[in-house]
């Protein structure tokens, strides 16, 4: 990441890793360093095909930030949340309901979790474009530091990643990258999160809960490891298993809109958030991402023929990126959802004509 002129920020301090002995995902390692020879994308490549067929998950090591830049970014993504005021936090809304985007604030106990309980989640999303619109004052130093890293999150990890997906479906290496423009109109976005601690009797009634098992509505998901274990993925197994923090690692996933793209074989996987464990609770947790989608005008009809031969994959429920992602946004949270009587935990909505499931 290019070095900037930076104005001085209070240190975020996390949570020590947890020492709980937990059921941990055994998550495949993609390292970006193969990504400079033929033989390193061919290794890389058998990586991802498996990776996204058998977990959707998967690390990335070696990208290029150093643990230094790493944790002054997430002092920064810190700042909309301590940093700001109430007053700042109402002007600076998201506008979900209205345009279906993200950019912005989305408050706490904004989405119904279960059993009447909403979250106790805080986010902050800052188009790729830091000028989409206006921020906080106390965020405004901050941006070229922002800006800087939502390129190189764009240019430096996401496109060499959409280059093995797209080897990983026998496509040409730039088709997917060439859909996700950095220039081009669209929604991709950091976006900074705060988990903060609920009641107990809050946790109950959720069984502990925090965000409902779901998938992504975009086309890559990249999550920079932090340290409070919260995160969880649906195995193959049906069982739910812990993501370990990896430092200085990035999370990945593929959303609903890479499905649709690759015909259902780079699968978008179901992951929730949940309580900590023990030596955890009490303590916030933040983190930051960054959300890739596909350009605005992108239809996100299968690119390769569709495999899984699923009402996921229609004719009839073809539509653009925009569409998708501001009827999924509007929608999150708010719907109410149709228990499935024959898969426990398991509630489901149809959004333009797709079926989309929540997991508890």
């Amino acid at each position: 990441m290019e070095t900037l002129e930076v104005p001085h920020v209070r240190h975020y301090e996390a949570a020590p890793p947890t020492t709980a002995d937990l059921e941990w995902a055994d998550l495949p390692t993609v390292d970006l360093l193969l990504a400079r020879t033929p033989e390193g994308m061919d290794e890389l490549t058998k990586i991802v095909k498996t990776a996204m067929r058998v977990h959707g998950f998967l690390y990335v090591i070696n990208h290029g930030l150093t643990p230094e830049q790493n944790a002054r970014m997430f002092d920064i993504a810190d700042i909309p949340f301590s940093g700001a005021t109430d007053a700042d936090k109402q002007t600076y809304l998201a506008p979900m309901k209205e345009s279906g985007s993200y950019q912005g604030y989305k408050p706490r106990q904004y989405w119904h979790i279960d059993s009447g309980v909403k979250d106790e989640i805080e986010t902050y999303s800052i188009n790729r474009d830091v000028t989409k619109r206006e921020h906080p004052e106390v965020l405004r130093p901050f941006l070229p530091e922002i800006s800087a890293f939502a390129k190189f999150n764009h240019f430096h990890v996401l496109h060499p990643l959409l280059r093995l997906f797209a080897r990983a479906v026998d496509l040409p290496e730039d088709a997917f990258v060439n859909i996700h423009g950095y220039d081009a109109v669209g929604e991709t976005y950091v976006r900074s999160m705060k988990y903060y601690p609920r009641s107990e009797e809050d946790e109950k009634k959720v069984q502990q809960v925090w965000l409902k098992g779901h998938t992504d509505i975009g086309t890559v998901t990249i999550l920079w490891s932090q340290p409070v274990s919260a995160l969880q993925v649906l195995s193959p197994n049906n069982t739910w298993r812990w993501v370990k923090h990896v430092p200085n690692a990035l999370v990945v996933n593929a959303g609903d809109a890479l499905e649709f793209l690759s015909g259902g074989r780079l699968r978008a996987t179901i992951h929730r958030v949940r309580q900590p464990p023990p030596d955890q609770r009490g303590r916030e947790r933040l983190g930051i991402f960054y959300f890739a989608m596909a350009d605005d005008d992108v239809v996100i009809a299968p690119m390769v023929p569709n495999e899984e031969k699923s009402s996921r994959f229609t004719a009839e429920n073809v539509m653009t990126m925009a569409e998708w992602r501001q009827a999924r946004t509007r929608a999150y949270g708010h719907t109410k959802l149709v228990r499935n009587e024959r898969e426990k935990g398991v509630e489901e909505e149809v959004i333009n004509g797709v079926l989309v499931r929540h997991y508890n």
